[in-house]
């Protein structure tokens, strides 16, 4: 008697171990399912990691190559510019944030001409021109990013990961390569615009490189706060 009661007993024990851990298993599925917050927060992928959907490829002429490799979009080295542009409707024209992470494979030039909309018009956030290390955006007052206050030298390795961010509000324009921001700005006053020729074909939003083989992977974009600068 004492046995079989025993043996009822761990029984018991053991069932309610197996249901604690199933319900536990349950609730962290539940926990990790994006939120309507989560999702606020890291924005809308523009880059589904399988196809180009939603892109459109820019014919230069003496245009690279794109193909998406292993989650990642590769933009072959062309004559001069080799790049792709956002073929659907734009999320936003203003108060928002677009990130990616951007390498250059090989080449010497700017390996992520990121182009988006600004004020009514559309620039262009640099990386990496003018022999590898320039950083600015194109153009302010018809100035590009080697003549306004924006350009910058910054030290860019080869084949490593940088994450970009450019966040534009009705007042701001603000930039960062990984934590460091490399772009501060109030826009209100200056005239935003973007180098005469064919990088204008990068519109509304467009990531183009010069002579470059480059990767491009996690392109996202999303709301902020009005005039926010922000550096979460």
């Amino acid at each position: 008697m004492i046995m079989r009661f025993f043996t009822l007993s761990t029984l018991l024990s053991l069932s309610f171990l197996v249901s604690c851990g199933a319900q536990e298993a349950e609730t962290s599925k539940t926990a990790n399912k994006a939120t309507p917050e989560t999702t606020k927060k890291s924005g809308k992928p523009l880059f589904d990691g399988e196809s180009l959907k939603g892109w459109k490829k820019i014919e230069f002429g003496g245009t690279g190559d794109i193909e998406v490799e292993d989650g990642e979009i590769i933009l072959y080295m062309g004559e001069l510019l080799t790049g792709l542009k956002w073929d659907g409707e734009v999320p936003y024209k203003s108060n928002y944030e677009i990130s990616l992470d951007a390498q250059r494979i090989d080449g010497v030039d700017f390996f992520c001409a990121l182009t988006f909309p600004i004020a009514g018009s559309h620039s262009t956030f640099v990386v990496g021109g003018w022999g590898g290390a320039l950083v600015g955006i194109s153009s302010i007052d018809d100035m590009d990013a080697s003549e306004n206050s924006t350009g910058s030298v910054q030290k860019l390795e080869d084949k490593q990961w940088y994450n970009l961010r450019v966040r534009v509000t009705d007042t701001r324009l603000d930039a960062w390569i990984d934590k460091k921001q490399v772009v501060k700005l109030l826009h209100t006053g200056r005239r935003m615009g973007m180098r005469f020729g064919e990088i204008e074909e990068c519109v509304p939003i467009g990531i183009a490189t010069f002579q470059t083989k480059a990767a491009i992977k996690n392109i996202r974009i999303k709301s902020v706060e009005p005039d926010a600068p922000g550096n979460e």
